[in-house]
């Protein structure tokens, strides 16, 4: 039922951008000769991007819990990926809440580290994009009106984001002290009884950032990103290869073609929306010059190898924990502050 959604929005999209009809017989026939080779090797790569994560996280868990279990943290983030399929957004919580649970530590802390990952991820898209606006003649290619506003505020926003991101984690890392000053300012204000509460809480959070305060932590964290960005890279060749209708696309385009998606999903185009799939049909057919059908295919088939194989080894793993997913649809109080 979720494909069926996903293929009918991903169609309805080109639909309004192209004006015209969409072909299910060509679309059908683009899968036909699909390289199980190189598929399987694109679903290897992304369970491993699985670790790689899992690898990051121990090192921003090292300033709470030193020799926190690398089995348990995987444990838990293949788990936590399932349940943002699975629940959407609200699972989003589940993989900071597990492994505080797993591990022992305040819930608020594996917040923190979220944050921090979702800010080492992003400084990660921008520079693919920032590759990508380099190698791509866009003032040259017949882009409509939304990607093409998109493209030529790219390269502000790009910079503008990326020293955001490089400010925020020298603050965490260096002033940390500095915001604990002006937490322990700001609750003046409030009641006596939310004194102790917001303490207890701003402090978990700026122990979970404490990774950004040694040079040894922002090296692995910054080395892992690295390879956790190339195993996706490597998983979209392979998919590349796997699809007929991309099979001679090389590395450069591949990576070209993941700076744009990363990028476009992150924002809303104008007069389309976002969302993976639709920054991967429009990156196929305004770029590549992919005709609307393959290029829906190609984005529904990234769309499950990134999103769906994860799935059946979250539930095994949920299983044999004894996880019970309604819990995490209304997760404890201190997990939503």
């Amino acid at each position: 039922m979720a494909l069926a959604i996903v293929v009918l929005l991903a169609a309805i999209a080109i639909w309004r951008l192209r004006s015209g009809a969409f072909h299910w017989a060509e679309f059908a026939r683009a899968f036909r000769g699909l390289d199980a080779f190189w598929l399987t090797l694109s679903i290897v790569l992304i369970m491993a991007t699985y670790y790689g994560r899992a690898l990051r996280w121990e090192v921003m868990l090292r300033p709470v819990k030193p020799g926190a279990s690398i089995t348990r943290i995987l444990s838990a983030t293949i788990i936590g990926f399932t349940a943002i399929v699975l629940l959407g957004r609200a699972g989003e919580l589940v993989r900071p809440y597990l492994i505080s649970t797993k591990e022992r530590v305040p819930f608020t802390s594996q917040v923190a580290a979220w944050v921090l990952e979702r800010i080492y991820d992003l400084l990660m898209v921008l520079a693919i994009f920032g590759f990508a606006l380099a190698r791509v003649p866009w003032a040259k290619l017949p882009l409509r009106h939304g990607l093409a506003l998109l493209f030529q505020t790219g390269g502000w926003v790009v910079g503008v984001v990326a020293a955001i991101c490089i400010v925020l984690l020298i603050a965490f890392g260096r002033y940390s002290h500095v915001a604990r000053r002006l937490v322990a300012w700001g609750i003046r204000i409030l009641p006596e009884r939310l004194h102790h509460r917001v303490t207890r809480l701003s402090d978990a959070f700026l122990d979970g950032m404490q990774s950004t305060s040694k040079t040894t932590y922002i090296v692995l964290i910054c080395v892992y990103t690295v390879l956790e960005w190339a195993l996706i890279l490597g998983c979209y060749y392979c998919m590349f290869r796997a699809f007929p209708a991309t099979a001679r696309f090389n590395l450069a385009e591949v990576s070209i073609f993941l700076g744009v998606v990363a990028f476009g999903s992150i924002l809303q185009i104008p007069g389309v929306g976002g969302g993976v799939q639709v920054a991967a049909v429009l990156a196929l057919t305004e770029i590549f010059g992919l005709s609307v059908e393959p290029a829906t295919g190609m984005a529904l088939l990234i769309w499950a190898v990134s999103f769906l194989t994860v799935v059946p080894f979250g539930l095994g793993l949920a299983v044999h924990e004894g996880v019970h997913w309604g819990r995490f649809r209304h997760l404890p109080e201190e997990a939503q502050l």
